[in-house]
């Protein structure tokens, strides 16, 4: 099984990543993202956001069972961060991930 947190921080640290609702949501109506990430307690409108235009764009969305403090920690940034969006994983196995637990 492939660590959740390790593979975000492989992925931050390799890849391209962006955080941000605002950053995600752009990424995925143009098409350029691999996955979603969503910090479990994002704001319910976001959440339906990014939901939404993931269904239409066709890319994977997983729900991160920690909290956006959490999803920060593992990202090594000292903020909160609530949706993350991959653009590409770099050395991270995290695109596997997705294929198991696709929301």
């Amino acid at each position: 099984m492939i660590d959740f947190n390790k593979a975000i921080a492989t992925a931050m640290r390799t890849g391209k990543v962006l955080m941000g609702a605002k950053s995600t949501i752009e990424s995925v109506k143009a098409g350029k993202a691999k996955l979603i990430i969503v910090a479990a307690n994002c704001p319910q409108r976001t959440r339906e956001d990014i939901e939404y235009y993931c269904r239409l764009s066709d890319i994977p969305l997983i729900a991160y069972n920690g909290t956006s403090r959490d999803m920060g920690a593992a990202c090594g940034k000292p903020f909160v961060v609530s949706v993350l969006t991959l653009r590409d994983p770099g050395d991270s196995d995290i695109l596997k991930l997705s294929e198991a637990t696709n929301v």
